[in-house]
């Protein structure tokens, strides 16, 4: 049972690193988006990849 407690945890956490992370670079300014070579659009897969590893 705490195993899989745990595991819904760090699930959650997951999904919030995401979703705080997606809408950080959704709400970055365009000029900093250019300077680091980041398509605003592509926020969800960028987010991801940082998050999940996928």
């Amino acid at each position: 049972m705490t195993s899989l407690l745990t595991k819904v945890q760090n699930r959650l956490k997951q999904r919030a690193a995401y979703a705080r992370t997606k809408a950080e670079l959704q709400a970055m300014p365009l000029a900093v988006a250019i300077d680091l070579d980041i398509y605003q659009p592509d926020a969800a897969k960028i987010a991801a990849e940082a998050v999940y590893g996928t």
